[in-house]
Protein backbone atom coordinates (compact mmCIF):
# COMPACT_ATOMS: atom_id res chain seq x y z
CA UNK A 1 0.00 0.00 0.00
CA UNK A 2 1.38 3.38 -0.99
CA UNK A 3 1.81 6.00 1.72
CA UNK A 4 -1.18 8.32 2.08
CA UNK A 5 -0.74 11.89 3.27
CA UNK A 6 -3.61 14.26 4.04
CA UNK A 7 -3.15 17.84 5.21
CA UNK A 8 -4.75 21.28 5.24
CA UNK A 9 -8.30 22.63 5.34
CA UNK A 10 -10.63 24.20 2.77
CA UNK A 11 -8.90 24.90 -0.54
CA UNK A 12 -5.64 23.88 1.12
CA UNK A 13 -6.92 20.37 1.76
CA UNK A 14 -4.25 18.25 0.07
CA UNK A 15 -4.26 14.50 -0.56
CA UNK A 16 -0.95 13.09 -1.79
CA UNK A 17 0.19 16.49 -3.08
CA UNK A 18 -3.09 17.18 -4.91
CA UNK A 19 -4.46 20.46 -3.53
CA UNK A 20 -8.25 20.51 -3.82
CA UNK A 21 -8.35 24.27 -4.39
CA UNK A 22 -6.22 23.93 -7.52
CA UNK A 23 -8.54 21.49 -9.32
CA UNK A 24 -10.63 22.71 -12.24
CA UNK A 25 -14.21 21.45 -12.74
CA UNK A 26 -12.91 19.10 -15.40
CA UNK A 27 -10.28 17.67 -13.04
CA UNK A 28 -12.90 17.10 -10.35
CA UNK A 29 -14.96 15.23 -12.92
CA UNK A 30 -11.98 13.11 -13.96
CA UNK A 31 -11.34 12.08 -10.36
CA UNK A 32 -14.99 11.12 -9.90
CA UNK A 33 -14.96 9.09 -13.12
CA UNK A 34 -11.77 7.24 -12.21
CA UNK A 35 -12.19 6.85 -8.45
CA UNK A 36 -15.96 6.92 -7.80
CA UNK A 37 -18.98 4.83 -8.61
CA UNK A 38 -21.10 6.16 -11.47
CA UNK A 39 -24.49 6.11 -9.77
CA UNK A 40 -25.06 9.84 -10.32
CA UNK A 41 -24.79 12.09 -13.35
CA UNK A 42 -23.97 15.57 -11.99
CA UNK A 43 -24.30 18.71 -14.08
CA UNK A 44 -21.25 19.23 -16.23
CA UNK A 45 -18.56 21.91 -15.73
CA UNK A 46 -19.61 23.15 -12.31
CA UNK A 47 -18.34 22.48 -8.78
CA UNK A 48 -19.90 24.04 -5.69
CA UNK A 49 -17.23 25.64 -3.49
CA UNK A 50 -19.21 27.25 -0.65
CA UNK A 51 -22.43 29.08 0.14
CA UNK A 52 -23.00 32.83 0.23
CA UNK A 53 -26.35 32.83 2.02
CA UNK A 54 -29.31 30.56 2.69
CA UNK A 55 -30.29 30.34 -0.99
CA UNK A 56 -27.07 31.16 -2.87
CA UNK A 57 -24.24 28.80 -3.77
CA UNK A 58 -20.76 29.82 -4.89
CA UNK A 59 -19.77 27.63 -7.82
CA UNK A 60 -16.64 27.16 -9.86
CA UNK A 61 -16.92 26.99 -13.64
CA UNK A 62 -14.29 26.74 -16.38
CA UNK A 63 -12.57 30.01 -17.22
CA UNK A 64 -13.73 30.89 -20.76
CA UNK A 65 -10.25 32.20 -21.60
CA UNK A 66 -8.22 29.38 -20.03
CA UNK A 67 -9.48 25.81 -19.67
CA UNK A 68 -6.81 25.09 -17.05
CA UNK A 69 -8.33 27.65 -14.67
CA UNK A 70 -11.73 28.33 -13.14
CA UNK A 71 -13.88 31.31 -12.23
CA UNK A 72 -16.34 31.59 -9.36
CA UNK A 73 -19.92 32.80 -9.70
CA UNK A 74 -23.17 32.78 -7.73
CA UNK A 75 -25.92 30.21 -8.22
CA UNK A 76 -29.44 30.67 -6.88
CA UNK A 77 -30.30 27.27 -5.47
CA UNK A 78 -33.59 26.11 -6.97
CA UNK A 79 -33.30 22.52 -5.79
CA UNK A 80 -32.37 22.78 -2.10
CA UNK A 81 -30.66 19.37 -2.09
CA UNK A 82 -33.96 17.68 -2.96
CA UNK A 83 -35.64 19.40 0.02
CA UNK A 84 -32.93 18.48 2.53
CA UNK A 85 -32.14 22.15 3.21
CA UNK A 86 -35.61 23.60 3.70
CA UNK A 87 -34.31 25.78 6.52
CA UNK A 88 -31.74 27.35 4.19
CA UNK A 89 -28.02 26.70 3.91
CA UNK A 90 -26.15 27.02 7.22
CA UNK A 91 -29.27 28.00 9.12
CA UNK A 92 -28.06 30.03 12.11
CA UNK A 93 -30.41 28.39 14.62
CA UNK A 94 -29.10 24.94 13.73
CA UNK A 95 -25.44 25.91 13.29
CA UNK A 96 -25.36 27.72 16.64
CA UNK A 97 -26.74 24.61 18.33
CA UNK A 98 -24.01 22.44 16.79
CA UNK A 99 -21.22 24.85 17.77
CA UNK A 100 -22.52 25.07 21.35
CA UNK A 101 -22.91 21.31 21.56
CA UNK A 102 -19.40 20.53 20.37
CA UNK A 103 -17.62 23.34 22.23
CA UNK A 104 -19.55 23.41 25.50
CA UNK A 105 -21.51 20.17 25.92
CA UNK A 106 -18.82 17.95 24.35
CA UNK A 107 -20.81 14.76 23.83
CA UNK A 108 -20.76 13.90 20.10
CA UNK A 109 -21.41 10.15 20.14
CA UNK A 110 -22.54 7.36 22.45
CA UNK A 111 -24.38 4.15 21.48
CA UNK A 112 -28.07 3.43 22.07
CA UNK A 113 -27.10 0.90 24.74
CA UNK A 114 -26.75 3.85 27.14
CA UNK A 115 -29.11 6.83 27.39
CA UNK A 116 -28.04 10.40 26.71
CA UNK A 117 -29.94 13.53 27.72
CA UNK A 118 -30.46 14.93 24.19
CA UNK A 119 -32.59 11.97 23.10
CA UNK A 120 -35.38 13.18 25.38
CA UNK A 121 -35.31 16.62 23.75
CA UNK A 122 -35.49 15.12 20.27
CA UNK A 123 -38.35 12.74 21.12
CA UNK A 124 -40.34 15.55 22.74
CA UNK A 125 -39.76 17.84 19.74
CA UNK A 126 -40.45 15.19 17.07
CA UNK A 127 -43.64 13.88 18.66
CA UNK A 128 -44.71 17.48 19.24
CA UNK A 129 -44.30 18.59 15.62
CA UNK A 130 -45.81 15.41 14.11
CA UNK A 131 -48.64 14.94 16.61
CA UNK A 132 -47.69 11.27 16.84
CA UNK A 133 -47.33 9.18 20.01
CA UNK A 134 -43.87 7.74 19.47
CA UNK A 135 -40.76 8.26 17.35
CA UNK A 136 -37.86 6.01 16.33
CA UNK A 137 -34.76 7.91 15.12
CA UNK A 138 -32.82 6.80 12.05
CA UNK A 139 -30.22 8.37 9.72
CA UNK A 140 -30.94 8.40 5.97
CA UNK A 141 -34.38 9.07 4.54
CA UNK A 142 -34.66 5.63 2.99
CA UNK A 143 -34.01 4.11 6.42
CA UNK A 144 -37.18 5.73 7.72
CA UNK A 145 -39.10 4.12 4.86
CA UNK A 146 -37.41 0.73 5.45
CA UNK A 147 -38.31 0.81 9.14
CA UNK A 148 -41.88 1.86 8.30
CA UNK A 149 -42.05 -1.14 5.97
CA UNK A 150 -40.78 -3.49 8.70
CA UNK A 151 -43.12 -2.11 11.36
CA UNK A 152 -46.11 -2.44 9.03
CA UNK A 153 -45.25 -6.04 8.28
CA UNK A 154 -44.86 -6.95 11.95
CA UNK A 155 -48.06 -5.11 12.87
CA UNK A 156 -49.89 -7.14 10.23
CA UNK A 157 -48.77 -10.42 11.76
CA UNK A 158 -48.83 -9.48 15.43
CA UNK A 159 -51.89 -7.22 15.65
CA UNK A 160 -54.05 -7.85 12.58
CA UNK A 161 -53.45 -11.58 12.56
CA UNK A 162 -52.28 -12.08 8.98
CA UNK A 163 -51.02 -15.68 8.50
CA UNK A 164 -47.25 -16.04 8.78
CA UNK A 165 -45.30 -14.88 5.69
CA UNK A 166 -48.49 -14.18 3.71
CA UNK A 167 -48.64 -10.43 4.36
CA UNK A 168 -48.91 -7.82 1.62
CA UNK A 169 -47.88 -4.18 1.56
CA UNK A 170 -49.35 -1.98 -1.16
CA UNK A 171 -47.59 0.90 -2.89
CA UNK A 172 -48.48 3.38 -5.62
CA UNK A 173 -47.20 3.43 -9.18
CA UNK A 174 -44.66 6.18 -9.83
CA UNK A 175 -43.46 6.06 -6.23
CA UNK A 176 -39.99 6.91 -5.02
CA UNK A 177 -39.03 5.75 -1.55
CA UNK A 178 -35.27 5.46 -2.05
CA UNK A 179 -32.94 2.95 -3.60
CA UNK A 180 -32.48 0.22 -1.01
CA UNK A 181 -33.46 -3.27 -2.14
CA UNK A 182 -36.87 -3.13 -0.44
CA UNK A 183 -37.53 0.36 -1.83
CA UNK A 184 -36.73 -0.62 -5.41
CA UNK A 185 -38.79 -3.77 -4.91
CA UNK A 186 -41.77 -1.43 -4.53
CA UNK A 187 -40.64 0.82 -7.39
CA UNK A 188 -41.78 0.56 -11.00
CA UNK A 189 -38.83 2.61 -12.27
CA UNK A 190 -36.77 0.45 -14.65
CA UNK A 191 -33.46 2.22 -13.99
CA UNK A 192 -33.81 1.66 -10.24
CA UNK A 193 -34.63 -2.03 -10.64
CA UNK A 194 -32.43 -3.21 -13.51
CA UNK A 195 -30.02 -5.93 -12.43
CA UNK A 196 -30.99 -5.99 -8.74
CA UNK A 197 -33.45 -8.90 -8.58
CA UNK A 198 -34.76 -11.07 -7.08
CA UNK A 199 -36.90 -8.53 -5.29
CA UNK A 200 -38.58 -8.50 -1.89
CA UNK A 201 -41.89 -10.41 -2.12
CA UNK A 202 -45.23 -9.39 -0.67
CA UNK A 203 -45.50 -6.07 -2.51
CA UNK A 204 -48.19 -4.98 -4.96
CA UNK A 205 -48.82 -1.65 -6.70
CA UNK A 206 -51.95 0.26 -7.62
CA UNK A 207 -52.20 3.39 -9.72
CA UNK A 208 -51.56 6.58 -7.78
CA UNK A 209 -54.59 8.86 -7.52
CA UNK A 210 -56.99 6.13 -8.66
CA UNK A 211 -59.10 5.36 -5.62
CA UNK A 212 -61.12 2.70 -7.43
CA UNK A 213 -58.02 0.56 -7.98
CA UNK A 214 -57.18 0.68 -4.28
CA UNK A 215 -60.73 -0.14 -3.21
CA UNK A 216 -60.88 -3.09 -5.57
CA UNK A 217 -57.60 -4.50 -4.23
CA UNK A 218 -58.69 -3.99 -0.61
CA UNK A 219 -61.94 -5.85 -1.34
CA UNK A 220 -60.09 -8.80 -2.86
CA UNK A 221 -57.06 -9.07 -0.60
CA UNK A 222 -57.74 -6.83 2.41
CA UNK A 223 -57.38 -9.65 4.95
CA UNK A 224 -53.74 -10.05 3.92
CA UNK A 225 -52.80 -6.36 3.55
CA UNK A 226 -51.06 -4.68 6.46
CA UNK A 227 -50.43 -1.22 4.95
CA UNK A 228 -50.76 1.17 2.05
CA UNK A 229 -47.51 3.15 1.77
CA UNK A 230 -47.81 6.40 -0.18
CA UNK A 231 -46.24 9.80 -0.75
CA UNK A 232 -48.82 12.58 -0.25
CA UNK A 233 -47.30 14.25 -3.33
CA UNK A 234 -44.97 12.30 -5.59
CA UNK A 235 -41.78 14.36 -5.83
CA UNK A 236 -39.36 12.29 -7.88
CA UNK A 237 -42.13 11.37 -10.33
CA UNK A 238 -42.36 15.05 -11.25
CA UNK A 239 -44.35 16.65 -8.41
CA UNK A 240 -47.56 14.72 -9.05
CA UNK A 241 -50.31 16.27 -6.90
CA UNK A 242 -53.33 14.02 -6.26
CA UNK A 243 -56.95 15.12 -6.40
CA UNK A 244 -58.07 16.83 -3.20
CA UNK A 245 -60.42 13.93 -2.44
CA UNK A 246 -57.88 11.14 -3.01
CA UNK A 247 -56.06 10.93 0.32
CA UNK A 248 -59.19 11.45 2.46
CA UNK A 249 -60.81 8.54 0.59
CA UNK A 250 -57.63 6.49 1.04
CA UNK A 251 -57.78 7.14 4.79
CA UNK A 252 -61.42 6.03 4.89
CA UNK A 253 -60.65 2.80 3.03
CA UNK A 254 -57.69 2.01 5.28
CA UNK A 255 -59.88 2.44 8.36
CA UNK A 256 -62.68 0.33 6.86
CA UNK A 257 -60.38 -2.60 6.03
CA UNK A 258 -58.10 -2.30 9.11
CA UNK A 259 -55.08 -1.41 6.98
CA UNK A 260 -52.36 0.99 8.13
CA UNK A 261 -52.01 4.27 6.27
CA UNK A 262 -48.25 4.79 6.04
CA UNK A 263 -47.15 8.17 4.66
CA UNK A 264 -43.70 8.93 3.27
CA UNK A 265 -42.97 12.57 4.19
CA UNK A 266 -39.22 12.44 3.53
CA UNK A 267 -39.40 14.97 0.68
CA UNK A 268 -42.76 16.58 1.39
CA UNK A 269 -42.30 17.24 5.10
CA UNK A 270 -40.83 20.06 7.17
CA UNK A 271 -42.83 22.89 5.62
CA UNK A 272 -42.03 22.12 1.98
CA UNK A 273 -45.64 22.09 0.73
CA UNK A 274 -46.96 24.96 2.84
CA UNK A 275 -47.91 22.73 5.78
CA UNK A 276 -45.52 21.23 8.31
CA UNK A 277 -46.30 17.88 6.67
CA UNK A 278 -48.07 17.43 3.34
CA UNK A 279 -50.72 15.03 4.64
CA UNK A 280 -52.03 17.91 6.75
CA UNK A 281 -53.08 19.66 3.53
CA UNK A 282 -55.69 16.93 3.14
CA UNK A 283 -56.82 16.77 6.79
CA UNK A 284 -55.86 13.14 7.24
CA UNK A 285 -54.08 11.41 10.11
CA UNK A 286 -51.73 8.58 9.12
CA UNK A 287 -51.01 5.65 11.40
CA UNK A 288 -47.29 5.89 10.74
CA UNK A 289 -45.04 8.26 8.80
CA UNK A 290 -41.41 8.47 7.72
CA UNK A 291 -39.45 11.73 7.79
CA UNK A 292 -35.96 12.67 6.66
CA UNK A 293 -34.04 15.17 4.52
CA UNK A 294 -34.86 18.53 6.21
CA UNK A 295 -35.12 16.71 9.55
CA UNK A 296 -31.37 17.35 9.65
CA UNK A 297 -31.52 20.89 8.29
CA UNK A 298 -28.83 20.17 5.70
CA UNK A 299 -26.24 19.85 8.48
CA UNK A 300 -26.44 16.13 9.28
CA UNK A 301 -28.42 13.20 7.89
CA UNK A 302 -31.32 12.75 10.31
CA UNK A 303 -34.50 10.76 9.78
CA UNK A 304 -37.17 9.18 11.93
CA UNK A 305 -40.36 7.16 11.95
CA UNK A 306 -43.31 8.60 13.88
CA UNK A 307 -46.45 6.68 14.61
CA UNK A 308 -49.29 5.75 16.87
CA UNK A 309 -48.39 3.87 20.05
CA UNK A 310 -50.08 0.62 19.07
CA UNK A 311 -48.12 0.60 15.80
CA UNK A 312 -44.64 1.58 17.03
CA UNK A 313 -44.97 -0.74 20.02
CA UNK A 314 -44.68 -3.84 17.85
CA UNK A 315 -40.92 -3.19 17.97
CA UNK A 316 -38.99 -5.05 20.65
CA UNK A 317 -35.32 -4.89 21.75
CA UNK A 318 -33.16 -6.43 19.04
CA UNK A 319 -35.79 -6.17 16.30
CA UNK A 320 -34.44 -2.85 15.03
CA UNK A 321 -31.33 -0.75 15.58
CA UNK A 322 -29.09 2.01 14.27
CA UNK A 323 -25.62 2.99 15.45
CA UNK A 324 -26.10 6.64 14.54
CA UNK A 325 -29.88 6.89 14.78
CA UNK A 326 -30.50 9.50 17.46
CA UNK A 327 -26.90 9.81 18.63
CA UNK A 328 -26.28 13.00 20.67
CA UNK A 329 -25.21 15.37 17.90
CA UNK A 330 -27.98 14.14 15.58
CA UNK A 331 -30.52 14.59 18.37
CA UNK A 332 -29.39 18.20 18.83
CA UNK A 333 -29.52 18.89 15.07
CA UNK A 334 -32.93 17.23 14.76
CA UNK A 335 -34.34 19.22 17.66
CA UNK A 336 -33.09 22.56 16.37
CA UNK A 337 -34.18 21.76 12.81
CA UNK A 338 -37.69 21.53 14.21
CA UNK A 339 -37.13 24.76 16.17
CA UNK A 340 -36.09 26.54 12.95
CA UNK A 341 -39.19 25.25 11.15
CA UNK A 342 -41.41 26.68 13.88
CA UNK A 343 -39.60 29.90 14.81
CA UNK A 344 -39.05 31.03 11.22
CA UNK A 345 -42.59 30.08 10.16
CA UNK A 346 -41.19 28.25 7.17
CA UNK A 347 -44.44 26.55 6.18
CA UNK A 348 -46.12 29.96 6.03
CA UNK A 349 -43.34 31.37 3.85
CA UNK A 350 -43.58 28.31 1.60
CA UNK A 351 -47.28 29.04 1.08
CA UNK A 352 -46.68 32.71 0.29
CA UNK A 353 -43.60 32.33 -1.91
CA UNK A 354 -44.95 29.16 -3.51
CA UNK A 355 -48.11 30.95 -4.54
CA UNK A 356 -46.00 33.62 -6.25
CA UNK A 357 -43.68 31.09 -7.92
CA UNK A 358 -46.55 29.00 -9.28
CA UNK A 359 -48.30 32.14 -10.51
CA UNK A 360 -45.13 33.17 -12.34
CA UNK A 361 -44.68 29.73 -13.90
CA UNK A 362 -48.30 29.67 -15.05
CA UNK A 363 -47.67 33.03 -16.68
CA UNK A 364 -44.70 31.51 -18.52
CA UNK A 365 -46.91 28.58 -19.58
CA UNK A 366 -49.47 31.03 -20.94
CA UNK A 367 -46.72 32.82 -22.86
CA UNK A 368 -45.29 29.57 -24.27
CA UNK A 369 -48.20 27.08 -24.47
CA UNK A 370 -46.42 25.20 -27.24
CA UNK A 371 -43.54 24.45 -24.87
CA UNK A 372 -44.94 24.09 -21.35
CA UNK A 373 -47.67 21.50 -20.90
CA UNK A 374 -48.41 21.84 -17.19
CA UNK A 375 -47.38 23.60 -13.99
CA UNK A 376 -47.82 21.65 -10.74
CA UNK A 377 -47.12 22.07 -7.07
CA UNK A 378 -48.00 22.84 -3.49
CA UNK A 379 -46.09 25.42 -1.51
CA UNK A 380 -42.48 25.41 -2.70
CA UNK A 381 -42.56 21.88 -4.11
CA UNK A 382 -43.19 22.79 -7.74
CA UNK A 383 -42.46 21.64 -11.27
CA UNK A 384 -43.22 22.46 -14.85
CA UNK A 385 -43.65 19.76 -17.46
CA UNK A 386 -42.90 20.42 -21.10
CA UNK A 387 -44.52 18.74 -24.07
CA UNK A 388 -42.94 15.45 -25.06
CA UNK A 389 -40.84 16.79 -27.92
CA UNK A 390 -37.19 16.04 -28.60
CA UNK A 391 -36.09 19.69 -28.40
CA UNK A 392 -37.97 20.25 -25.12
CA UNK A 393 -35.32 18.55 -23.02
CA UNK A 394 -35.29 18.97 -19.23
CA UNK A 395 -31.54 18.50 -19.07
CA UNK A 396 -31.04 21.26 -21.62
CA UNK A 397 -33.19 23.50 -19.42
CA UNK A 398 -31.05 22.63 -16.38
CA UNK A 399 -27.88 23.53 -18.29
CA UNK A 400 -29.46 26.71 -19.61
CA UNK A 401 -30.43 27.81 -16.12
CA UNK A 402 -26.94 27.01 -14.88
CA UNK A 403 -25.42 29.37 -17.45
CA UNK A 404 -27.46 32.28 -16.11
CA UNK A 405 -26.97 31.59 -12.43
CA UNK A 406 -29.74 29.20 -11.33
CA UNK A 407 -29.37 25.61 -10.16
CA UNK A 408 -32.24 23.23 -10.92
CA UNK A 409 -32.41 19.64 -12.14
CA UNK A 410 -34.75 17.76 -14.41
CA UNK A 411 -36.66 14.69 -13.32
CA UNK A 412 -37.41 12.40 -16.24
CA UNK A 413 -37.03 13.81 -19.75
CA UNK A 414 -39.42 16.73 -19.88
CA UNK A 415 -40.06 17.85 -16.29
CA UNK A 416 -38.00 20.33 -14.26
CA UNK A 417 -38.52 20.42 -10.51
CA UNK A 418 -38.18 23.77 -8.70
CA UNK A 419 -37.90 23.48 -4.91
CA UNK A 420 -35.85 26.31 -3.37
CA UNK A 421 -35.13 26.88 0.32
CA UNK A 422 -38.17 27.89 2.34
CA UNK A 423 -36.28 31.04 3.35
CA UNK A 424 -36.39 32.33 -0.23
CA UNK A 425 -37.37 35.98 -0.68
CA UNK A 426 -39.78 37.60 -3.12
CA UNK A 427 -36.85 39.10 -5.05
CA UNK A 428 -35.23 35.68 -5.37
CA UNK A 429 -38.51 34.17 -6.60
CA UNK A 430 -38.53 36.86 -9.31
CA UNK A 431 -34.94 36.07 -10.29
CA UNK A 432 -35.76 32.37 -10.46
CA UNK A 433 -38.89 32.97 -12.54
CA UNK A 434 -37.13 35.36 -14.95
CA UNK A 435 -34.39 32.79 -15.50
CA UNK A 436 -36.92 30.08 -16.33
CA UNK A 437 -38.69 32.40 -18.78
CA UNK A 438 -35.38 33.23 -20.49
CA UNK A 439 -34.40 29.59 -20.93
CA UNK A 440 -37.86 28.46 -22.12
CA UNK A 441 -37.97 31.31 -24.63
CA UNK A 442 -34.65 30.14 -26.09
CA UNK A 443 -35.69 26.52 -26.61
Amino acid sequence: MSQLKISGYGDDLTVNKIRIGDLTPREHEEIELSKGGQNYSPLENVVVSMVKDSSTLIARKPDPSDVSRYVESELLDGLCCYSAVNQGQLNKIIVDSVIHHLKVEKLPTVPRSIRHKYMSAFLLAATGITGMDKVVPKVAGVESWELTFKICRRWGYKIKGIPKDEGLIIGATGNFHGRSLAAVSMSDDKDSRHGFGPFVPGIELVRFNHIGDLEDLFKRKGDYISAFMVEPIQGEAGVIVPDDSYLPKVAQLCKKYNILLAVDEVQTGFGRTGANFAHQLYNIEPDIMGCGKAAGGGILPVSFVAGKKEVIDVLTPGSEGSTFGGYPLASVVGTYSIKALIDLELAKNARIMGKQLIKNMKSIKKEFPDKIKEVRGKGLLTAFEMHDEKHLDGHAVSLGLLKIGVYAKETHHSTVRIAPALTITNDQVSILSDAIRTVIKGL
